[in-house]
């Protein structure tokens, strides 16, 4: 009986409560899965969680998960920070809407569109200045652009996705965007309680991950290189020789500007002033901190990733909120009352998303080693068996799965990157080698949950972002999913073979980039076919 000891040390090791240790976030994300509600799923694991360090007893998990866990994470003082500033960016970007600089600024540019090439690239383009909330941009374009796109015969669906996979990758790569806090608070879940959380900041490990971040670089790049090449694959071909031979002109696509004294500085101001006030904010606090420990090299890369983000990223959006009410008030002529309710109706759009912040830090906190230590143990139970080049090839799939069948990038992100990150500083560190936060390997598993999770999305039809891209570019919501998923499994395929393998193996990140670049651009000339009258 000897092989059932082994089982059993394997499952339950001494001093850890084992396998045990991985039931919540299993149970998180297969009630995610089945009921596709993420925040009854995040609660349902947090609960366990609780129930196991309370030895089952459900009335003690019940007081322990309200007060050690969930409030604990509700009270933290960098977690409240990035509420503020996630509902002050939406209600700017809510004031910015009302006072009509972004339309002014897609107004503005549409008359440079005169041909079905020029449309799709102005799409992209003006998808890329909307950087800073994947809502608004999804919204705007899809609604703003429609005319243009049907005067030009370019598909409802080709819209869709044009917009679908600008509006999430350029908003998760933004410096200044609705998401960047998120990202960097998930990172810091994931820090917390490793080797490597006094050495490596969440803000400089964002910064690192995003030439690793090859699904969000290639889907960017993809829908250029659509619109230059001409060339459509699959059912997205079938619509464009659709759009083309059968709609007849539609709309009107004149350029003009929105009615009143709107214009475009209601727009590019507040985001200028973001931008200025976070990067003043975060060199000033990493400055302070490297002048008061002397054996620190005064270098660029560690002033910015020894700042404070949280406090910079707060008072920024606190500046451009202003800025965006100023303009509003001062240029656009709108009353008070108006621009509040504006600020509001901006701010409840993304309020959701704090509720997912929220119970991912609490089942977050729960699987560290002061708690269940699951991120310890899953190291350890992969240890040779699982090799550590292949983890961010591993990550990437896990996560596009779990987007795909909950239809949340942010519930996966807060599900994963705790688990992802002590796990794979378990694997590298396994051979004795000491663990760096310049690993390709660990930097390529952190990307791979971002990038992963947008994957994800995209091809989701229960997503929310999938569903705003559709209705607002008055496409049919399955017409959508199936003519944009074979494109984003596209570049899905070539950011496994041309990304995450070839960085397991030792391979640059600097040499696979052209590299999926290349490969895009030859399954357009083999693959793709031309559409008539571009």
């Amino acid at each position: 009986m000897a092989w059932l000891a082994q089982i059993w040390d394997v499952l339950f090791p001494p001093d850890s409560y084992g396998c045990l240790s991985l039931l919540p976030p299993l149970v998180a994300i297969a009630l995610a899965i089945v009921t596709q509600r993420v925040v009854p799923s995040l609660l349902a694991g947090i609960f366990v969680g609780a129930l196991i360090l309370a030895n089952g007893n459900p009335v003690a998990a019940t007081g322990s998960m309200l007060e050690t866990h969930l409030w604990a994470s509700l009270s933290d003082d960098d977690h409240l920070r990035v509420f503020v500033f996630t509902l002050l960016m939406g209600a700017m970007v809510g004031v910015m809407q009302q006072s009509g600089g972004m339309e002014a600024i897609v107004n503005g540019i549409a008359p440079l569109a005169r041909s079905r090439r020029g449309g799709q690239l102005t799409v992209w383009l003006l998808g890329l200045i909307i950087f800073f909330d994947d809502y608004a941009n999804s919204l705007l374009l899809g609604n703003t652009m429609r005319p243009l796109t049907d005067r030009l015969r370019i598909s409802r669906e080709k819209l869709a996705y044009l917009v679908d996979s600008t509006a999430a990758p350029v908003s998760g790569l933004a410096l200044v965007s609705t998401w960047v806090a998120g990202e960097i608070g998930y990172i810091q879940a994931g820090l917390n309680g490793t080797p490597l959380a006094d050495s490596a900041s969440a803000f400089e490990l964002f910064i690192a991950s995003i030439p690793y971040r090859f699904y969000v670089l290639w889907a960017l790049l993809m829908v250029p290189l659509v619109g230059i090449l001409g060339r459509d694959f699959g059912s997205m071909l079938v619509a464009e020789r659709r759009a083309i031979r059968d709609r007849p002109s539609a709309g009107t696509a004149d350029g003009t500007a929105p009615s009143g004294s709107s214009h475009w500085t209601n727009a590019i101001m507040p985001v200028l002033a973001v931008v200025v006030v976070t990067v003043v904010l975060i060199a000033a606090t990493g400055w302070r901190k490297i002048v008061a420990d002397p054996s620190m090299e005064r270098s660029l890369l560690n002033i910015f990733g020894k700042g404070d983000s949280y406090i910079a990223l707060v008072y920024g959006s606190l500046s451009g909120l202003g800025m965006a009410l100023l303009l509003g008030w001062s240029v656009a002529r709108i009353d008070l009352s108006t621009l509040h309710a504006a600020a509001n109706r901006g701010a409840l759009q993304v309020a959701g998303v704090l509720a997912i912040l929220w119970l991912a830090w609490a089942l977050s906190g729960i699987t560290k080693e002061d708690y269940l230590g699951t991120g310890l143990y899953l190291g350890q139970l992969m240890e040779g068996s699982v090799d550590v080049r292949w983890m961010p090839t591993i990550v990437f799939i896990l996560a596009s799965t779990t987007a795909f069948a909950t239809g949340t990038s942010w519930g996966t992100m807060g599900i994963l990157m705790p688990l992802v990150i002590p796990t794979t500083i378990q694997l590298i560190s396994a051979n004795g080698a000491a663990v760096s936060p310049q690993d390709p390997l660990f930097i390529g598993s952190v990307g791979g949950v971002l990038a992963g999770a947008i994957f994800g999305d995209h091809c989701s039809p229960i997503s929310d972002t999938t569903v705003l891209s559709s209705a607002a570019s008055g496409c049919g919501h399955v017409a959508h999913v199936r003519t944009q998923m074979p494109y984003a499994l596209l570049v899905a395929g070539i950011s496994v073979v041309c990304g995450t393998i070839p960085i397991g193996f030792g391979v640059s990140v600097w040499f696979v980039l052209p590299v999926g670049v290349a490969a895009m651009v030859i399954w357009l000339f083999v693959v793709g076919r031309r559409c008539e009258g571009l």
